[in-house]
């Protein structure tokens, strides 16, 4: 008689367990497909082959902590978009400053200067 009401007392206790860990395990679930935080919609050339595409649909496809920066465009005055990403960073916060480092060294690189400003954090999770 012990013995079963002591089998019962240990599955419902590792059940009650059990609930309570499910919700834990949500928070570690992939990010990819997800957006995450939409500050701006970026521009993108219609164009899948075009890099700043490319990196955008990388972006999209990353499980982790990731972040797309790019530049604003104004068709009057820019006739270019520079974009950086980092993918699968520590944190969100690290995925960022990563992320606007890269575009502000692509803005360097090919020496534009826009009429729209610097580089922006256009998306994060």
């Amino acid at each position: 008689m012990r013995l079963r009401l002591s089998q019962k007392t240990t599955v419902s206790i590792l059940v009650g367990l059990l609930i309570l860990a499910a919700p834990g395990s949500s928070a570690a679930e992939s990010l990819a497909g997800n957006k995450g935080d939409i500050r701006f919609y970026p521009t993108l050339a219609g164009n899948p082959k075009d890099p700043c595409t490319k990196t955008y649909n990388a972006y999209v496809a990353a499980s982790g902590h990731s972040a797309y920066a790019t530049t604003f465009y104004s068709r009057v005055v820019d006739i270019s978009i520079i974009c950086g990403a980092r993918l699968n960073a520590p944190s969100q916060k690290a995925a960022e400053d990563l992320a606007l480092r890269n575009c502000q060294s692509g803005l360097k690189k090919w020496k534009v200067r826009l009429a729209s400003g610097g580089c922006q954090i256009a998306l994060s999770k």
